[in-house]
């Protein structure tokens, strides 16, 4: 390894232990990731348990395991039901996702406007 290599190896690994400085761009960036990660983490996992829901349903409905469950005689019209119930939550997912990012979007757009217009004209 030569002087140069050395030189930015010892950079790169002391860049990692100074303190770094906070800009405003950086400020930017966190305040709009506070207005969008609540929104993105809700629907994600709201998503997640809409699908899984829906899938019982369809198992239900496609499988014998209603049998295995208890349900005999029948799992179809539970798993149809519990199938519904799974796509409308997750047709309901989009809207409460907009609800919750608009409302993040009120509550700091001040900020990020003004913070945003100080960024452009400096």
């Amino acid at each position: 390894m030569n002087r140069n290599d050395q030189q930015f190896m010892a950079q790169k690994i002391r860049a990692q232990y100074m303190e770094k400085e906070t800009t405003e761009l950086d400020s930017l960036r966190k305040l709009d990731a506070r207005v969008k990660r609540p929104a993105n983490v809700f629907s994600y996992v709201f998503g997640s348990i809409s699908a899984i829901i829906m899938g019982v349903g369809m198992s239900l409905v496609m499988t014998d395991i209603g049998a295995t469950v208890g349900l005999a005689g029948g799992a179809m019209v539970p798993g149809i039901a519990i199938g519904i119930v799974g796509m409308v939550l997750a047709l309901i997912n989009y809207p409460i996702y907009r609800g919750i990012l608009n409302s993040r979007k009120k509550k700091y757009g001040a900020e990020i406007l003004n913070l945003s217009e100080k960024l452009m004209n400096a």
